[in-house]
């Protein structure tokens, strides 16, 4: 099987799957980053149509229009150079980053709040933004990434979309993470840190300027990973 067409069972597979395949039909169109009126387009319809499939008013989408809705998604990413499938062969396909501990997408968005109930945080930084979506999460040795990773492939920690939970292990109080975030171009939508002794009042600031939430776990690694994998 091609990327193409692997990306593309991924894809109509977690739409079919979803118990709300409304909202995974918009998690995937925003991370080919497309609005409701470029897909309605490309799929010769009206905006209407598509904002009622993504909002559970009208029913779920038949065989016929899953595969539609994929092939124009994938269709549009090739005349934008491929940019998506090209992550998608980074990511998933090539060699694992032994700094990454666990990568996952969730077959329909999350909210900040539920990942971190479910993790069992305290939230250190900007708890208003816990009600935004989260579309997956990744587990980083922070260690091995500080290390480790060139600046290139930093990029490798946000999977196919930034807006996810980034849960750093190995932190004593998170400073080098932020620091991170601050001059990277892409900024995840989540910051979990795993264990710090206490969290750094730098990062704390930098966390508020780029309005990102911050939360703290004490689990330990293994059952972050366990817990996350049962969302």
């Amino acid at each position: 099987m091609n990327l193409e067409k692997e990306l593309a069972t991924r894809i109509a597979g977690e739409i079919v799957l979803s118990k709300e395949p409304g909202r995974t039909i918009k998690k995937w169109r925003e991370i080919f980053r497309l609005s409701q009126k470029e897909l309605a387009g490309l799929l010769g319809m009206s905006v209407s149509v598509i904002s009622d499939y993504e909002n559970g008013r009208r029913k779920s989408p038949g065989a016929a229009m899953i595969r539609k809705i994929v092939e124009a998604l994938i269709e549009f990413d090739a005349q934008r150079g491929r940019e998506i499938l090209k992550r998608f062969e980074n990511i998933y396909k090539g060699k694992k980053d032994s700094a990454i501990l666990d990568i996952r997408d969730f077959l329909t968005p999350i909210k900040c709040r539920e990942i971190a109930d479910v993790l069992e945080c305290e939230i250190v930084a900007n708890e208003d933004l816990l009600d935004r979506f989260i579309y997956g999460y990744t587990v980083v040795d922070s260690l091995k990434a500080i290390l480790e990773m060139r600046s290139d492939e930093f990029i490798k920690l946000y999977g196919l979309t930034s807006q996810r939970a980034i849960v750093f292990t190995k932190v004593k109080i998170g400073r080098s993470p932020f620091i991170a975030i601050k001059v990277a171009p892409i900024k995840p939508a989540f910051v979990i840190l795993n264990k710090p002794k206490n969290v750094d009042k730098l990062g704390i600031e930098i966390a508020k300027r780029e309005r990102i939430p911050v939360a703290v776990t004490r689990l330990s690694v293994r059952k972050i990973i366990d817990r996350l994998r049962g969302v």
